[in-house]
């Protein structure tokens, strides 16, 4: 090699660049599907957003259905993240039922969520979109129970513990229903308020208020 030809980029800078340009992608696609629905999600639409080309884009994912794909797996990591910082960023002593149902909740009127209620309903009718997203929802289930767990405590530390997973299976279908309503009218009339105001009264029988003193 002479002085003047450049140094060829290292192995690792270049995987570091593929994947910073498949999670600039993955991103817009999430955008996309929550903004535009997915019969509106389109790959020029995902580059144009990403700022790739469509060249680079199919070269990553050669269809519509390869980058949907893809951004399943995008999104429960993204949807993990968003559980992380919620529910860690509590305090152990501001750690009670009202105050999870608060972050919670917040996570379930995200971009993830709505790009991910999205996916779900479109998958109903839409065969090839099913498989790649036929176990979403079981492995949300799994991330909210992982998260809970180790934010409480376990729940071998709550009274009744048997009834957490199903306690949580119910609580994340019923905010399921809220956020696709609240995506329509944005809790217009506040009656998504009163539900959630109604099960933090719930949530105390789940998980009581920790003494202080």
């Amino acid at each position: 090699m002479t002085e003047n030809t450049p140094a060829r980029p290292s192995g690792r800078r270049q995987a570091d660049r593929r994947a910073e340009t498949q999670a600039r992608l993955l991103d817009a696609t999430v955008d996309c599907l929550a903004e535009l629905g997915w019969s509106g999600t389109s790959t020029t639409e995902v580059a144009r957003r990403a700022r790739v080309s469509r060249g680079a884009q199919q070269h990553y994912y050669r269809t519509k259905l390869d980058l949907v794909t893809a951004a399943v797996e995008h999104l429960v990591r993204r949807q993990q993240a968003e559980f992380e910082r919620a529910f860690t960023a509590l305090p152990p002593s501001g750690r009670t039922g009202a105050a999870a149902l608060d972050l919670l909740w917040s996570v379930f009127c995200s971009r993830s969520f709505r790009a991910m209620a999205e996916l779900l309903n479109a998958a109903r009718t839409d065969k090839a979109l099913r498989e790649p997203c036929a176990g979403l929802t079981e492995r949300v289930v799994g991330v909210t129970e992982e998260t809970f767990g180790r934010l409480f405590g376990g729940p071998q530390k709550l009274p009744n513990p048997e009834l957490v997973p199903i306690a949580l299976r119910g609580l994340l279908a019923l905010f399921t229903g809220l956020a696709l309503q609240n995506g329509v009218d944005d809790d217009a009339g506040g009656h998504q308020a009163e539900v959630i105001g109604y099960i933090k009264q719930l949530a105390k029988l789940l998980v009581p208020e920790r003494s202080r003193g």
